[in-house]
């Protein structure tokens, strides 16, 4: 029976294993072999740890190490390298919704403005928007001014309407055409009109200066609190100057009068 040597590159803090199995042995037993030659390893978790060739795809657990041989390698045709890593865990999905949700909204939030971005020739796609408005605008002319020449034509059938002109009419030789009618100044000749507004202006002007009169006249007429405060404080003056002035006199009068006590009784007999 021919043995299989089997080199198993391990996962952080493990180093690289190397096994020398029999051929036939199965995938599934391999790691239990690991165990018993590496202690270190835990049996505990042969479920969670899978063994992988190092293409990453992962082999049948019912399959001899001999289905694994490589017929290229003529030096060494029975080696077999595995690679030991833990297996990843599925999440309960949905994970693609939610991808082309976040999508859209970041599709959604992008700017369409890109007039400040250049062609192949090296012209800024806001020029080349422009000058496609102006090229439109130039095609559009002719519809625009048979546009504007049809409502001038439909303003024109309205006033020789108000006129009482029938449109296509045939004029006399000295009658004016309704256009030099409408740009022509007239002059309004209504004297009853201007004379009843000119009466109707002096009568108001009149009114006007009588009420401003009246007014004059009324205050003049009727005394103001202003003058009544000045004639107020006149007399408080006036009775303050009498006060001082008879406050003044009345020492000087004592001053003069000689005192009884002094005259003398000789005086009084003569």
């Amino acid at each position: 029976m021919t043995n299989t040597t089997v080199l198993i590159d391990a996962f952080s803090p493990f180093s690289s294993f190397t096994l020398s199995l029999p051929s036939s042995t199965l995938l599934s037993d391999v790691y239990s072999h690991l165990c018993d030659q590496y202690p270190s390893l835990p049996p505990h978790l042969a479920d969670v740890l899978a063994l992988s060739t190092h293409a990453g795809t992962i082999a049948d657990n019912e399959r001899p190490l001999s289905s694994l041989h490589t017929a290229d390698d003529d030096s060494m045709p029975n080696l077999v390298t595995l690679r030991l890593a833990p297996r990843l865990l599925g999440g309960k999905g949905g994970f693609g919704s939610q991808l082309r949700a976040a999508g859209g909204r970041m599709s959604s939030q992008k700017t369409s403005n890109n007039d400040s971005c250049r062609d192949l020739n090296g012209r800024r796609l806001s020029t080349l928007k422009e000058a496609k408005k102006l090229a439109e605008y130039l095609e559009s002319e002719p519809q625009r001014l048979a546009a504007k020449a049809e409502t001038q034509r439909n303003k024109l059938e309205t006033l020789e309407k108000r006129l009482g002109i029938e449109h296509g009419q045939v004029r006399k030789p000295g009658e004016v055409t309704v256009e030099v009618l409408a740009g022509k100044k007239h002059r309004f000749d209504d004297t009853e009109y201007l004379e009843q507004s000119r009466d109707l202006v002096d009568n108001v002007k009149s009114a006007v200066s009588v009420g401003l009169l009246k007014k004059r006249k009324k205050a003049k007429t009727s005394p103001s609190p202003e003058a009544d405060k000045e004639k107020g404080t006149g007399k408080e003056k006036v009775v303050e100057e009498a006060k001082k002035s008879q406050s003044t006199a009345a020492p000087a009068a004592t001053v003069d009068a000689p005192s009884v006590s002094t005259i003398p009784l000789d005086a009084v007999g003569a």
